[in-house]
């Protein structure tokens, strides 16, 4: 008698589950795209200037006024004015000299912890030749992020598609979980920022880290989870 036994197909999605992280001020201890400033400005490559406007924009941020398209071709000024060589060499003491001081541990022991039930990723508006190594260091191979356009290895200047900010991560990630048979039945978003409300208000589970002010009370008013990984 031959008895066949049919097994359950099992893949890297099987039970559909998502952790969505954003990066700055929720996983690290500050702001990777601020600190990329700070760091050109130490090696020279930009000026005074450039803090100054720097800080009006990071002002805007906190506030909820941020003019992304401005801030964005703000951003690429000194990426389009540098050769790829020097950059790459840059990020790569920018990494070591900036970022992995303020890693947070709590928040890489909450990605191992996510990863052993979920798929994990991180969305953040800070562009991706930036947040790509640093992402690499939360061992996260899925990175959505501002993406800025690269041909004959030089910047052009220019931003490839949406800007992942607001309403625009809120889309990025939905076109991602699409692409990838995700649906938002078992989704869940860790952020710090006010300016994260759109995805966070779409997840099925929202969860407050380290929330500004504003944040704070949304949390409140929605009974959502706050948490903290410093």
């Amino acid at each position: 008698i031959l008895i066949s036994v049919i097994m359950p197909m099992f893949n890297l999605k099987t039970m559909n589950k998502l952790a969505i992280f954003d990066l700055d001020n929720t996983l690290l201890n500050g702001d990777s795209d601020r600190n990329w400033g700070l760091f050109l400005a130490e090696k020279n490559i930009v000026d005074d200037n450039y803090l100054r406007e720097s800080e009006k924009f990071y002002d805007n941020y906190y506030q909820g006024s941020l003019d992304i398209d401005g801030f964005l071709n703000f951003c690429l000024k000194p990426l389009v004015s540098n050769s790829m060589e020097l950059l790459v060499n840059l990020r790569m003491e920018y990494i070591e000299t900036k970022i992995k001081p303020i890693l947070l541990s709590k928040g890489k022991n909450e990605i191992l912890l996510r990863k052993k039930e979920s798929e994990v990723i991180i969305a953040t508006a800070t562009n991706d030749f930036i947040t790509r190594p640093i992402a690499d260091l939360f061992g996260v191979e899925y990175l959505i992020a501002t993406e800025f356009e690269i041909e004959d290895n030089k910047f052009t200047g220019n931003v490839v598609g949406e800007p992942c900010f607001r309403e625009g991560k809120l889309n990025k990630v939905m076109n991602w979980m699409e692409e990838n048979n995700f649906d938002n039945s078992n989704t869940t978003f860790y952020s710090d920022s006010f300016n994260d409300l759109p995805l966070l208000e779409a997840v099925n589970k929202p969860i407050v880290v380290d929330g500004d002010d504003r944040l704070i009370e949304e949390a409140k008013k929605n009974d959502w989870q706050y948490i903290s990984f410093r």
